[in-house]
C-alpha cells in the first residue's frame, strides 16, 4: 500500500510514497505492517510526509529521531485484505494475480504468476515455468483475466533480434 523513503529533518519524520488512489485515505485501513509482521501507525504532516509509529501490544511509540527512521528507508507498507473493501465488477488487486496460471491464446498452460513487478514505468508479470517470462501487464500481452479460474491468458510479445554490428 505504500513504501517508506527518506527522512524528512531530524525529527522522525519520514517521506511515504502511497500506492493507493487516495494517500491521505491510507491510514484509514488501520495498522500498517511490514514484511516481517511489525506494525506501524502513520501519522500525516504534509503532503507526502508523515510522522511514524511502532504498535507494540496496540501502543503507539512514536518514532522521533533521523537514525532510526533511516533504518525504514524502502520498507513496504502492507494492510490486512480485509481492510480492503471488495474490487467492484471487472476489477481485481494485482495481488490477485499472484498464482494465476498463465495461459497461451490456444489454452495451453505458461506457467504461473509468480511476481506482480511494479518500478514505476509500467506493470509486469514474472511468469514461473519451462521458459521463466517477465511480460508487460497490458491489455496487449494480457488480454484475459478469469480470477474465478485461476488463470490469464497471455500474448507473448514478439521479440526483437539483435543484430550484429557490420564490419568495414
Amino acid at each position: 500500500m505504500a513504501t517508506i523513503g527518506r527522512p524528512h529533518g531530524v525529527s522522525g519524520r519520514i517521506h511515504v510514497t502511497c500506492h493507493t488512489a487516495d494517500p491521505a485515505g491510507l491510514t484509514a485501513y488501520g495498522p500498517l505492517s511490514d514484511a516481517n509482521g511489525r506494525q506501524y501507525r502513520l501519522r500525516w504532516c504534509h503532503d507526502g510526509v508523515a510522522e511514524i509509529s511502532t504498535l507494540i501490544d496496540g501502543v503507539a511509540e512514536r518514532i522521533r529521531n533521523r537514525s532510526a527512521v533511516e533504518k525504514l528507508t524502502n520498507v513496504d507498507l502492507f494492510v490486512d485484505r480485509q481492510a480492503l473493501p471488495p474490487p467492484d465488477e471487472e476489477e481485481f488487486y494485482l495481488a490477485d494475480l499472484v498464482g494465476l496460471t498463465a495461459v497461451d491464446t490456444d489454452g495451453k498452460a505458461l506457467g504461473t504468476v509468480i511476481v506482480v513487478h511494479d518500478y514505476g514505468a509500467g506493470t509486469s508479470l514474472e511468469i514461473a515455468g519451462e521458459q521463466p517470462t517477465i511480460l508487460p501487464f497490458t491489455q496487449a500481452c494480457v488480454p484475459e483475466i478469469d480470477i474465478a479460474a485461476g488463470r490469464l491468458v497471455v500474448v507473448l510479445p514478439i521479440e526483437v533480434p539483435v543484430i550484429a554490428e557490420h564490419a568495414e
